[in-house]
């Protein structure tokens, strides 16, 4: 005979009810970080969001290192190219997307300049993402045709000066990379030029050898190298604090306008509120990956350094190039849209 009282130790059914109840709902009340604690990450597929189309050095690094941290984690790292604007499209993606470590963002230099760019934008730069690492830097390098008279920086500048010889400087648009590194030169120095846009490298080559600009901040010396070779076009400097390995005969512009760098570089993301455990995780896998030899072969394909440093050193990147880029842009009388 079984007897339905307390003493046996059972609990009665209306209790136990409550008590599942009541544990659901503490579930459901878990803090998101709490909840992607609960379960091992990554537990399905990560999508890193390119703002770009594909082909460019921002494209070509993000899919390596989706590939190689797919090998790594045993979960498919899925590429999803968002270019528009900038940049923003991809990145205002990523900034309202949910904190759980399953969405990253790939970033180049328009992330720090557009906040002086736009009157406006759809996140907030410093506050919406939390950064892992800057995964490589690349140094722009000042080319001139190869009749130009200008042999050096200061040859470049003293060129400018002259009426009659109006330079124009080409740059794949406003607030391109390229673009801000001949304005930071020319808030340094009197160099004089007008910027004129094209639609991507291969065409500012082409001017350039036809002498439709008269110098250009190209992004990668790689692609300059085999004009460099033939005598077609001529390196000045580099924008890097350093010489390059890869051209070490070509003088950093800081060697004649002291305090000169102007880098680019990409970076890695995720959305604010990203538990600290994922984006350490992310962190060390990403900095192992960019370490490893093929990648390093294919940062020095792409005329790249690799960087991989903490989140916090990212961060104060970030901030610096945002006060950086913003006085260069003033300086430009360069107008937000």
């Amino acid at each position: 005979m079984i007897h339905r009282g307390t003493s046996t130790g059972a609990v009665p059914s209306h209790r136990w009810l409550h008590a599942t109840a009541a544990a659901s709902l503490a579930a459901f009340a878990l803090s998101p970080a709490q909840a992607f604690a609960a379960e091992p990450f990554p537990a399905r597929p990560i999508r890193l969001v390119v703002p770009t189309g594909p082909g460019g050095v921002t494209d070509i690094l993000g899919r390596a290192i989706g590939q190689r941290l797919t090998e790594r984690f045993g979960q498919q790292v899925v590429v999803d190219n968002r270019p528009g604007a900038s940049g923003i499209v991809g990145s205002a993606i990523v900034a309202k997307a949910p904190p759980d470590g399953y969405n990253l963002l790939m970033v180049f230099p328009t992330h720090v300049v557009n906040p002086s760019l736009y009157a406006s934008l759809p996140y907030d730069t410093l506050r919406d993402f939390a950064p892992i690492t800057l995964v490589s830097a690349v140094s722009t390098t000042l080319l001139v045709p190869g009749s130009s008279r200008a042999k050096t920086v200061q040859e470049l500048v003293t060129l400018s000066k002259d009426p009659a010889s109006k330079l124009n400087y080409g740059s794949v648009g406003r607030g391109s990379i390229g673009h801000l590194a001949a304005e930071l030169l020319s808030s340094m120095t009197p160099l004089n030029g007008t910027h004129v846009a094209y639609k991507g490298s291969p065409q500012i080559l082409t001017a350039l050898l036809q002498n439709e600009v008269q110098y250009y901040f190209i992004a990668s010396v790689a692609s300059a190298l085999p004009h460099m070779q033939t005598g077609r076009v001529r390196a000045l400097g580099v924008s890097s604090a350093k010489r390059l390995p890869t051209v070490p005969d070509v003088p950093a512009i800081g060697e004649s306008v002291p305090g000169y760098e102007a880098l680019g570089w990409n970076g890695l993301l995720a959305p604010a509120g990203t538990p600290a455990t994922i984006i350490d995780r992310m962190h060390r896998e990403v900095v192992q990956v960019v370490n490893s030899p093929d990648f390093l072969k294919l940062l020095a394909n792409e005329g790249a350094l690799p960087v991989g440093n903490t989140p916090a050193e990212f961060a104060k990147v970030i901030r610096a190039d945002i006060d950086k880029w913003a006085k260069v842009i003033r300086h430009a009388g360069i107008k937000p849209e």
